[in-house]
């Protein structure tokens, strides 16, 4: 059994959890506030094609709609395969957005930070999008 190394990165949001996810949860959007998942996203069928932040292609397949704030998604670039965690929670009256960031054994210290920084990046500009 291996365990990584794991950082739980979060935003709240000013705005009702379930509008929150019902933006968040459309592929097309991630490109409008996810800059460190991709560009240029395709929808293609269960999967959506894009490049990554180094122009590169990947795959992604999203998790389904759902009622429980789940936005998971795999990413398929280059022979690999990351599967991410996103959660939509209720906090109070408005949403906490979290995106679990596991460091694979390939993953420096710095490109962690730096995957970390970019994630934030992400969440905060969700969190201007939605609370305009």
């Amino acid at each position: 059994m291996t365990i990584y190394k794991c950082r739980i990165i979060t935003v709240s949001i000013d705005r009702d959890w379930r509008e929150v996810y019902d933006f968040a949860s459309i592929p097309e959007n991630f490109q409008r506030w996810a800059a460190g998942l991709g560009r240029r996203f395709e929808r293609s069928g269960e999967e959506s094609t894009a490049e990554n932040p180094d122009g590169r292609p990947i795959r992604i397949r999203f998790s389904r709609p759902n009622e429980y704030g789940v936005l998971d998604h795999i990413v398929f670039a280059e022979d690999k395969e990351t599967r991410n965690a996103v959660r939509v929670l209720p906090n109070g009256t408005g949403a906490e957005v979290m995106f679990v960031l596991l460091r694979t054994p390939d993953m420096t210290q710095e490109r962690f930070t730096a995957d970390a920084e970019a994630v934030q990046r992400d969440l905060n500009t969700l969190k201007a999008m939605l609370e305009r």
